[in-house]
C-alpha cells in the first residue's frame, strides 16, 4: 500500500494511526501541501479534490480519511477499531465526527490560507479562529467523555479505536497552536494513554519522512 499524505495533515495522521494499529505495512508518498504538491496534475489524477490522504491499495485508490479507515476496518477487522454493539458504534462514530466533521473542516490549511490571503487576517486572528473552534469541539468531547462510564483508558473502553484515531491528531494541532488544555483533563489523559502506544507515536508528524521543524 502507498499512503499519499502530508506530515502535518491531521487526516493523514488518522490514517497512519489506523494502519499502524492494524499492523499493515505501507509506503509513504509525501504530498507537501504548503508547496502545493496537491495541485499538480499527477496528484489531481489520484484525487481530483487535491486533498490528502489518498491510499493506493494495489491500484485501488481510496480517498477521504473516514472512508479509508472504514475500508481498513472492514478489510482487516482485527484488531477492531469499532465496538460490537450498534449503540457503542454510534457513540464512537459521534465522538470521531465532532473532530472530523465539525472541528477539522473549518481549521484545515486551505481555510487558514483563505483567511490569510483572501481576507487579509493576521497570524493572531488566525490563531484565535483556530483555537476557538478546537475549544468549542473539545468542550463537547470533554463532557461526553467525562460523564460516560463507557470511557475507559481510551475514548471507549480500554482498547484504542476510531474515536482515539480522530482525537489524537486534533490534540497535536492544539499543542501547535498552544491551546490551553487544562479545561480538558479527560482528553489530555486519553491523549497520554494513546501516545504511550507505538502505533500512535510512529504516526506523529515529527516522525514522518517529510517532517518539518
Amino acid at each position: 500500500m502507498r499512503l499519499y499524505g502530508y506530515c502535518r495533515s491531521s487526516a493523514s495522521f488518522r490514517v497512519r494511526i489506523a494502519l499502524n494499529l492494524k499492523g499493515l505495512a505501507y509506503e509513504t508518498v509525501p504530498i507537501h501541501l504548503r508547496r502545493n504538491d496537491q495541485a499538480r496534475p499527477e496528484y489531481l489524477a489520484i484525487d481530483p479534490q487535491g486533498l490528502v490522504p489518498a491510499l493506493d491499495n494495489d491500484g485501488r485508490i481510496l480517498i477521504q480519511s473516514p472512508a479509508i479507515i472504514e475500508y481498513l476496518e472492514e478489510t482487516w477487522p482485527e484488531p477492531p477499531l469499532l465496538p460490537r454493539s450498534p449503540e457503542e458504534r454510534a457513540r464512537v462514530r459521534a465522538l470521531a465526527a465532532i473532530v472530523a466533521c465539525d472541528i477539522h473542516p473549518i481549521n484545515n490549511l486551505r481555510v487558514l490560507r483563505y483567511l490569510s490571503h483572501a481576507l487579509g487576517r493576521g497570524a493572531e486572528e488566525i490563531a484565535a479562529w483556530y483555537n476557538h473552534w478546537i475549544g468549542t469541539g473539545f468542550q463537547a468531547i470533554e463532557m461526553l467523555l467525562a460523564r460516560d462510564t463507557a470511557t475507559g483508558i481510551f475514548c471507549h473502553g480500554d482498547q484504542p479505536g476510531l474515536a482515539d484515531i480522530a482525537l489524537v491528531p486534533q490534540v497535536v494541532n492544539a499543542e501547535r497552536y498552544r491551546l490551553d488544555m487544562a479545561p480538558y483533563p479527560t482528553i489530555a489523559r486519553i491523549f497520554d494513554s494513546c501516545m504511550a502506544l507505538a502505533a500512535f507515536r510512529a504516526a506523529h508528524p515529527d516522525r514522518q519522512p517529510d517532517a518539518e521543524p
